[in-house]
């Protein structure tokens, strides 16, 4: 019984309805509910009721991030973990926080990002048949990746972070970047046995660096840029490859300027291996690999 993976993110945007077009025609998402200022989406593969929630608000950023949880037990457990701790809860029945949400609690890190654990989010199934189902739907629109990845933040304090999800929520840490005063700079984090679920970087509390979604390969990859290109969409940082982690991506903004990524590739790990580290000279090939180096516009978000 634990958290198995990121459920949803819900972000900030001060034009819902250009949003909402964005998200559905070029990334390829499927609107689910909408609420008078708010628009729920998933993507085709996900068998939950959504993963993203865009919220109308004046400014950009991350308003909460969601961790599906195995058994309504482990909203308990974890409840009292934290309160044990000295961190407020805040407990939500099923559908108080809006369409087809589960059961869940809410707290905050020590970086003050919201972080929801939900149980029972209404199942509406994938876009595929249950029985002799083809690889995937015609005709989907944009570049359609399957489902929601991870989550990167930003923080004053990354090891104060880092800590407080491994000791009270049972994160592995598989990677991190280590500065030359001995801090940790950058750190990666599991859940799902996959690379990372989430991640932290030095910055600006509650900041949302991006949030990303799982193409298929390489070649996914390619053909997200290409649809990033025709449709006149910001490109951040061409398709390339990560030193940590080893995933490939692209990096693009919404809209709002919320960034967003496609991310394929990585590696499966198991929580009792240990992390790899990389030191603060080497920082910008554990980002970009091919590259070896960060600017500083990649790193500076908004909260």
């Amino acid at each position: 019984m634990s958290i198995l993976r990121l459920s949803h993110v819900e972000v900030r945007v001060p034009d819902l309805e250009l949003a909402t077009a964005y998200y559905t025609e070029v990334v390829g998402m499927y609107e689910t509910a909408r609420e008078p200022d708010r628009v729920y989406l998933k993507c085709w593969d996900e068998q939950q009721h959504h993963s993203l929630i865009l919220t109308f608000s004046p400014t950009y950023g991350l308003n909460h991030m969601g961790w599906k949880v195995s058994e309504r037990d482990d909203l308990d457990r974890y409840a009292s973990r934290l309160a044990d701790a000295g961190v407020e809860v805040h407990r939500f029945g099923p559908g108080e926080i809006g369409p087809g949400h589960g059961e869940a609690i809410r707290f905050a890190i020590p970086s003050g990002h919201v972080m929801e654990l939900v149980y029972g989010m209404e199942q509406v199934g994938n876009l595929l048949p249950k029985v002799n189902p083809p690889p995937k739907p015609l005709g989907l629109v944009g570049f359609a990746p399957p489902r929601l990845d991870h989550v990167f933040l930003t923080c004053e304090d990354v090891g104060a972070n880092t800590a407080f999800l491994i000791d009270l929520l049972d994160f592995h840490l598989t990677e991190q970047v280590v500065g030359d005063d001995g801090f940790q700079l950058a750190t990666w984090l599991e859940r799902s046995h996959h690379s990372h679920d989430i991640a932290l970087v030095t910055g600006q509390d509650r900041g949302l660096h991006h949030f990303a979604w799982w193409v298929d390969d390489w070649n996914a990859i390619r053909d997200a840029a290409d649809v990033l290109a025709y449709h006149g969409v910001p490109i951040e940082t061409n398709p390339t490859r990560h030193g940590a982690t080893r995933g490939q991506c692209v990096y693009f903004f919404d809209p709002a300027g919320n960034r967003n990524e496609a991310f394929s590739g990585g590696y499966w790990v198991d929580p009792d291996e240990p992390a790899v580290t990389w030191t603060e000279a080497e920082m910008g090939r554990a980002i970009f690999y091919y590259d070896g180096v960060v600017n500083q516009r990649f790193l500076t978000v908004h909260s």
